[in-house]
């Protein structure tokens, strides 16, 4: 047998530790610091001066040429702090013999205890810092004293503490290298933890998801403060009135978002409806106003020409002094760069008054401004724009009419003007309560389901290639006998509408997958070179022939729903309620229902993002009244949880998503022209009637 080694390692002997005189210190020229980084040299000193050496220097005992001590030690590892206490003796603030505390090495090479004393030391976690900023302030010092003290910024101070509104649960996953520390300082855009842990559940699949995403899955409920709704009602206004603005730790005063939109709304439209009853209180006959007015509202409508008041004498006199005086001030600093404060404030309130001179008021016939009205809006800033004198076709004057019995005397509305605003006729009277309205659907939310219904349908198109031939000519046939004013769903081109910021994880749904299989699969067969591709489609079946048609038509499918936010030359009203109006037709003949096709609505794609009165009128429509009393007292959360399990198999769908209802045969028989009946609704021109605008979804 061979016999074990029974040797042992050597035991470990520390250098020996002692205090040395400043002046018998000398800086080492074998540091491997060279790049000034970190904390000024001046800070460090600073910092000694207040809570003296936390650390000790690492020194060399410097030997002659004979080989003997010298009485002096250098210092390889420990430069910087060597400097501040040189600066300290240098301010007369340290004694040039002060002792320091050394650890004096007896061997080895300079130049590694030098790295090893830089590379092995690890900077202090964030987090860190944020327990040890938080001890102290608990400690009584204040956010300055922390930043002075440790010579950070203030900024950087408050950042730390702000962690404090995230959740335990989140800190712990960062401490711990699970998340980066801009994706946790995200979070502190709101402070409900566990919103916070359910969006980081929702996002924490991902190899790497940016903090914008973060923020924008916690505020997409929200209304960016630099919204122009926000504008115009000003935060001040909003936060008075008990709503929250939420900020992260990326956001400056006058970042954020606002956390209740049905208190926005409900201001916006309160301070329309105060503004229209002042413009209306001019002597107009109606008023209309809203966030967004419809394009073409102005059209088939006369506009009246005002005349504009001129300036009085003292006005015209009051304006020629402030243009001499901007002129005089601007000849007699015209060589100066910067101007005085005081000077640039009077040029603010000459240019200002200046303004207000020359932008004059417009005064209409009494007779005309009875019959007219104004349309008020939003402008892109937040500020109102207000076109006045648009005279409706019914209130034209008839000659025969002299007396018109809706005009007093005067020629003024007897009534008072016909306010409305957001669609809402103001009558006096006090708005609705909120909490027990049925409001219409957001357009963000009506634009994510049609964007799923989109899907869906053009899965279910490239399954029926018959009724890929028949939306084919129902386009072919728009565009030639109809070729202005009508609009499909189906974009033949193919033009594909783009749906990836739309509605979160589309990619993902069963529909979208099928689509983008059955697109690989064609794109395997088919050659690439044009003129081999003719050669190729002769050669097909006229089965797959029909088929290969159904899958390009599906993909010009747009059944999208896009909110107008003004005319921008591409999107109108008019033509999304077209659009829509197709796709619904569409659907019929391809007989989708969404629930077949597996939608259900669940709290995050549906339920909770409506108000209360919606999740109730959605159990009710399912399950009946008695079920919906039920969950009429708990919270939205909780409401939205609980209808999602009583609507799981109910096959309910929100309006978005539910097929046309038929309308009833007419009890007086059919059409005599047989040809016609015998065309599906959406091809007969007539069979729609002549309003286009008939369906639409809410």
């Amino acid at each position: 047998m061979t016999k074990k080694s029974s040797g042992t390692l050597p035991k470990l002997v520390l250098s020996s530790s002692r205090d040395i005189p400043f002046d018998q210190l000398v800086l080492s020229q074998k540091n491997v610091r060279r790049v000034k980084a970190g904390l000024s040299i001046e800070d460090l000193a600073e910092d000694i001066y207040r809570r003296t050496l936390l650390q000790s220097l690492n020194v060399r005992a410097m030997v002659g040429e004979d080989g003997q001590e010298t009485g002096l030690f250098e210092v390889p590892a420990g430069g910087r702090r060597f400097r501040a206490l040189e600066l300290l003796v240098k301010s007369k603030r340290m004694a040039k013999d002060q002792p320091v505390p050394c650890v004096v090495r007896d061997a080895g090479i300079a130049e590694e205890d030098s790295l090893a004393e830089n590379v092995m030391r690890v900077g202090l976690h964030p987090l860190d810092q944020f327990r040890a900023f938080s001890a102290l302030i608990e400690a009584g010092l204040s956010e300055e004293d922390i930043a002075a003290r440790f010579f950070v910024s203030l900024s950087t101070v408050r950042q730390r503490l702000r962690l404090a509104s995230v959740s335990p649960t989140l800190l712990d996953v960062y401490g711990e290298d699970g998340m980066t520390l801009e994706q946790l300082m995200a979070f502190s855009v709101t402070e409900n933890h566990a919103r916070q842990e359910q969006v980081w559940e929702q996002v924490n699949a991902g190899q790497h998801v940016p903090a914008y995403n973060i923020r924008r899955l916690l505020t997409e409920d929200a209304i960016a403060a630099n919204d122009r709704r926000v504008r115009f009602i000003g935060i001040d206004a909003y936060t008075e009135a008990g709503g929250y603005v939420m900020r992260d730790l990326f956001s400056n005063g006058e970042d954020g978002w606002l956390q209740d939109p049905e208190l926005v709304e409900q201001l916006v439209n309160d301070k329309l409806a105060t503004a229209a009853a002042e413009i209306g209180a001019e002597g107009w006959k109606w008023v209309e106003a809203a966030i967004d007015l419809p394009y073409g509202c102005e059209r088939g409508k006369r506009r009246i020409v005002g005349t504009t008041v001129p300036l009085t004498d003292d006005e015209l006199a009051r304006r020629d002094a402030l243009v001499e005086e901007y002129d005089g001030i601007g000849e007699e600093y015209r060589d100066c760069c910067d101007l005085p404060d005081e000077v640039d404030a009077r040029l603010t309130e000459i240019d200002a008054e200046l303004t207000t001179l020359n932008c004059r008021p417009v005064s209409y016939e009494p007779e005309e401004q009875a019959r007219a009205g104004v349309f008020v809006s939003l402008a892109h800033d937040g500020r109102l724009r207000i076109d006045r004198g648009y005279v409706r076709p019914e209130d034209e004057p008839v000659a025969e009419a002299s007396d018109a019995p809706n005009d007093a005397e005067g020629g003024q509305p007897a009534a008072g003007p016909a306010i409305t605003v957001c669609g809402q006729a103001q009558n006096g009277k006090a708005p609705e309560d909120e909490d027990d309205a049925i409001r219409p659907l957001p357009d963000r939310l009506v634009s994510e389901l049609t964007a799923v219904r989109t899907v869906a349908l053009r899965n279910a198109l490239a399954r029926d290639p018959d009724a890929a031939f028949i939306a084919v000519l129902h386009a072919l046939a728009l565009s030639v006998f109809r070729p202005h004013g009508q609009a499909g769903c189906v974009q033949i081109g193919v033009t594909q509408a783009w749906l990836g910021n739309v509605a979160p994880d589309l990619r993902e749904t069963p529909w979208s997958v099928a689509i983008q299989e059955r697109h690989e699969q064609w794109a395997t067969r088919l050659p690439d070179e044009p003129g081999a591709l003719w050669s190729a489609l002769t050669e097909l079946a006229l089965e797959e022939q029909m088929m290969l048609l159904a899958h390009c038509v599906s993909l010009g499918v747009n059944a999208l729903f896009e909110p107008v936010r003004g005319y921008d030359g591409r999107t109108s009203a008019h033509g999304v309620a077209q659009r829509i109006a197709a796709a619904d037709a569409l659907a019929s003949v391809v007989g989708l229902d969404m629930a077949e096709a597996g939608w259900t609505p669940t709290a995050d794609n549906y339920l909770g993002r409506v108000t209360k009165p919606r999740i109730v009128e959605a159990v009710r429509e399912a399950k009946g009244d008695a079920t919906a009393v039920l969950i009429e007292h708990l919270k939205k959360g909780d409401m939205a949880r609980e209808a999602e399990r009583l609507l799981d198999g109910t096959g309910w769908l929100p309006e978005p998503l539910r097929l046309p209802v038929a309308e009833p045969e007419d009890d007086l028989g059919v059409n005599p022209d047989a040809d016609a009946a015998e065309l599906p609704d959406f091809l007969n021109l007539d069979a729609a009637g002549h309003d286009p605008m008939a369906i639409a979804a809410e």
